[in-house]
């Protein structure tokens, strides 16, 4: 069983203290190349959530029939398996979606996050354990994206949950928030550099809070002595 204290730390090294893009800058090729919407960060990032569970939950299983020697061969091959799972599901059922994301479902495989979560914390812990900390994982990557794409979104579009017609079908297209109406775009914000630079802006923020609350506990500390 886990307790609620693992629970809380698990999900608060996944969201915040590891988070994988804004911490550890894991898994950056996905997370630059397809935040350019809202719709196409959060796609993406739940199907790595997906794949992270499933697979952690599989290696942390098999973990002790598997010989150290061959093990990350075996860990890819479990990835690769669920990965296209969840690339066939995706073709069958939101197929406008897959062609969008293209390439980027099938190069989860070799998305170091999932093979690291995998190999670093899944080989050495029980099942339960192991799911709660990919799930939290992908949950802290997937906000990431998602702030990502709607800041991405936001500049380049003027315009928030474009492309979810995608998922919901041509009625859905009414739930497109156009935040700036007339607005013509800004094309550097839309395009890979533009990852970059909002990429920056969110680590700057986070570390910018992480030396605020730093500085706040150390000077709380004489007051409480």
């Amino acid at each position: 069983m886990m307790t609620l204290s693992e629970f809380r730390s698990l999900f608060h090294n996944g969201l915040v203290k590891q988070n994988t893009g804004l911490v550890q800058l894991l898994g950056l090729c996905p997370l630059l190349a397809i935040s350019n919407t809202v719709v196409n960060a959060l796609s993406l990032g739940l199907a790595t959530m997906l794949v992270m569970a499933a697979s952690s939950g599989a290696v942390s299983a098999a973990r002790n029939f598997v010989p150290n020697e061959i093990r990350i061969p075996v860990f890819v091959l479990i990835i690769a398996a669920l990965v296209t799972v969840i690339d066939l599901a995706m073709n069958a059922f939101v197929h406008p979606l897959y062609l969008v994301l293209g390439i980027f479902i099938p190069l989860i495989t070799t998305n170091c996050i999932v093979l690291a979560r995998a190999d670093a914390f899944a080989a050495k812990n029980r099942p339960l354990h192991s799911v709660v900390d990919a799930v939290a994982m992908g949950l802290g990557l997937t906000l990431v994206l998602i702030v990502l794409g709607a800041m991405r979104e936001l500049v380049g579009q003027g315009t928030l949950f474009s492309g979810i017609d995608l998922v919901f079908g041509e009625d859905a297209k009414q739930f497109v928030l156009h935040v700036l109406p007339d607005y013509r775009g800004f094309l550097l914000a839309v395009l890979p550099p533009g990852a970059f630079i909002a990429l920056g802006l969110l680590i700057a923020a986070h570390n910018w809070n992480k030396a605020r609350a730093e500085q706040r506990a150390q000077l709380t500390v004489p007051a409480t002595a």
